[in-house]
């Protein structure tokens, strides 16, 4: 099925997401980090955008998503909303700024929604982020779960790696899902866990859940947007379909500029712009004489 036109769609909103759960539509969701990128995201007809803490590796070269901070998440997640008019607008929490207290969580979440004009947050975890959860639902601001491989805390995992693949670990995943509903989280991300596992704990949900690398049977996939078109070609999850090669024909443009700039291809007449004969004159006349340096 085709997406509508942009006249026609109408604005995302968390009612629609339920709707889409409940017809069996899948649900489209990406994370990208820019304005243009918005852009993008808008013409495409997505129906979710997440500003990732992803950011952090992605544009702001950082090593890991770890150092990200508050401020540099809320300039990004602005420069989306600036973008978009129909998506529903995710922005991430980063590390570090939600997980000492119920009031953290609340503040951080806050200034997403009041700063940057976020629909809703995203944190990552069960457990005590759970509660997190629920105190930043009960204080207004709807929240989206994240379970599986939550980057923030990679290394208590035990690195980059897929969730939930003993029964014991799985049986940790479904609770933290279990308890990120029940903390009244509009919507779930499951990441890096095995297809199998996602089938079993998807008969308990009863909100939309979102696959990234957790098989076919959620509600709907995201992916960053960096990683499907492209953008960089370093480290790529298995999880990641590439639907285009934009870096190599970004260096292929770049390149093709610069030489011609060497080679003076760049710019012609084309390229440049032009004065009247008679002004040309009239500051020619203005100028003193040249003089010849012997």
């Amino acid at each position: 099925m085709s997406t509508p036109p942009r006249e026609q769609r109408k604005r995302v909103t968390l009612t629609k997401l339920a709707e889409m759960r409940a017809l069996g539509e899948p649900i489209v969701m990406i994370t990208a980090y820019d304005h243009p990128s918005a852009l993008i995201a808008e013409q495409a007809g997505v129906d979710v955008v997440l500003v990732g803490d992803s950011a952090a590796n992605n544009v702001l070269g950082y090593p890991d998503t770890v150092p990200v901070s508050i401020e540099e998440m809320l300039m990004l997640t602005r420069a989306v909303r600036r973008g978009l008019k129909t998506p529903l607008l995710v922005g991430d929490l980063p590390f570090g700024s939600y997980e000492a207290s119920d009031a953290q969580a609340i503040e951080t979440a806050h200034r997403f929604v009041k700063e940057a004009g976020c629909d809703g947050v995203k944190l990552e975890g069960g457990g005590a982020s759970a509660e997190r959860a629920r105190a930043i639902v009960r204080a207004g601001v709807p929240v989206m779960g994240h379970i599986g491989l939550t980057p923030q805390t990679a290394t208590m995992l035990g690195g980059y790696r897929a969730q939930g693949r003993t029964s014991a670990r799985a049986r940790q995943v479904l609770d933290d899902a279990l308890a990120l509903q029940e903390a009244g989280c509009f919507a779930i991300v499951f990441e890096a866990i095995p297809a199998e596992v996602t089938d079993v704990i998807m008969q308990h949900m009863e909100i939309p859940v979102i696959g990234i690398g957790a098989g076919s049977s959620t509600d709907g996939q995201v992916l960053v947007l960096h990683d499907l078109l492209g953008i960089h070609d370093g480290f790529q999850p298995k999880f990641v379909k590439r639907y285009a090669d934009v870096k190599k024909e970004m260096v292929r443009g770049v390149h093709e500029y610069a030489e011609d700039v060497r080679t003076r291809r760049f710019p012609k007449a084309e390229h440049t712009y032009g004065i009247a004969p008679e002004e040309l004159d009239r500051l020619r006349a203005q100028l003193p004489p040249h003089r010849t340096v012997v």
